[in-house]
């Protein structure tokens, strides 16, 4: 879609009062937006929050998704079990991933370093989101899976998904054998057993950063092709298949499957807007929205938060594109 496609889009939904324009085009969003790997967006009290890849696990929050502001990192010392698992880890963590566990808020995180497959998915957890509440404190619960030379898959980029039976999952990986599934205890927000089986949902030479979510009667896996952290040399691109059931298989929109190589594109670089990735999902005044990372062409490759409008088509695919009424 065109840069004109893109505006009219937004006018035109503005217009029949679907959405704020302002928090709906990437280019209108203002504020703290130096963000890679976005986790879901999730409301604590007025606020909305995110949190990202960053020494400490970087928060950001807002009111109405349009401003955003720099909250607290989540560490000022990272859990001693993170360099016991990982060797050379120096507290940067990537890509987190927040969702509510009962009465707390669960951030999952990755703790790795750049190309290895020795990495670790940890959890903590907090009542509140709110640092200016008596109740506000993060409570560790260590690692939730893991992954070593020895494994067929990288234990990093966690994507939780609560499904409409309360069961909870974990999507993640990186590269290797790609995009796997694990089941989750919805109370604990651990995994459900140690020897738990492991799903493969999808394959790439280069697949990373899954996201899951259901629309009708389909589960939708979200995943990136290609390669990040590059600035304006990013590649990143976002695809998707869906499936019946969770465990797969899911297909594309030419009934190819994602573990054999397929995926519809979603997003890819245009114009300012390079290397798109690291989707989430947030709903916001009964309109849905997807919430990712680029790389900002017009101010030198910088990671920036983007927030689109997500629309399903009349064969129930997603698209950022406003669907054309007949």
């Amino acid at each position: 879609m065109s840069m004109h496609d893109s505006i009219t889009a937004l006018i035109m939904a503005a217009l029949a009062g679907t959405f704020n324009l302002a928090a709906a085009a990437p280019e209108n969003l203002s504020g703290d937006l130096s963000v890679h790997d976005p986790s879901r967006i999730v409301r604590c009290g007025e606020d909305y929050w995110l949190f990202a890849t960053g020494n400490g696990i970087l928060s950001r929050h807002s009111k109405d998704l349009a401003h955003w502001e720099a909250g607290p990192r989540i560490f000022t010392n990272r859990p001693a079990w993170t360099t016991q698992a990982v060797p050379g880890f120096r507290g940067h963590c990537w890509a987190p991933d927040v969702i509510r566990l009962g009465d707390r808020f669960g951030v999952y995180f990755s703790v790795s370093t750049w190309g290895s497959q020795t990495s670790a998915i940890g959890l903590v957890t907090n009542p509140t989101l709110d640092p200016a509440d008596p109740a506000y404190g993060w409570t560790d619960h260590g690692i939730v899976i893991r992954s070593s030379p020895e494994d067929n898959f990288n234990a990093i980029d966690p994507a939780i998904f609560r499904d409409r039976d309360n069961s909870l999952w974990m999507a993640f990986g990186s590269f290797w054998s790609g995009i796997k599934l694990v089941q989750l205890n919805p109370t604990t927000g651990l995994r459900i057993a140690l020897d738990s089986p492991i799903t493969a949902l999808a394959w790439k030479s280069a697949i990373e950063a899954p996201a899951l979510t259901r629309h009708g009667d389909f589960y939708y896996l979200f995943v990136n092709w290609d390669q990040c952290c590059r600035g304006t040399n990013s590649t990143y691109n976002i695809r998707v298949g869906r499936s019946i059931t969770i465990h797969g298989p899911y297909l594309d929109r030419d009934g190819l499957e994602l573990l054999t190589g397929g995926g519809s594109l979603v997003l890819k670089t245009e114009g300012r807007y390079i290397g798109p990735g690291h989707v989430s999902f947030v709903t916001h005044e009964k309109r849905e929205f997807m919430a990712h990372h680029y790389y900002d062409g017009e101010r030198g490759g910088a990671t920036t938060l983007g927030l689109r409008p997500l629309y399903w088509d009349e064969e129930g695919w997603p698209t950022i594109a406003l669907p054309q009424k007949p």
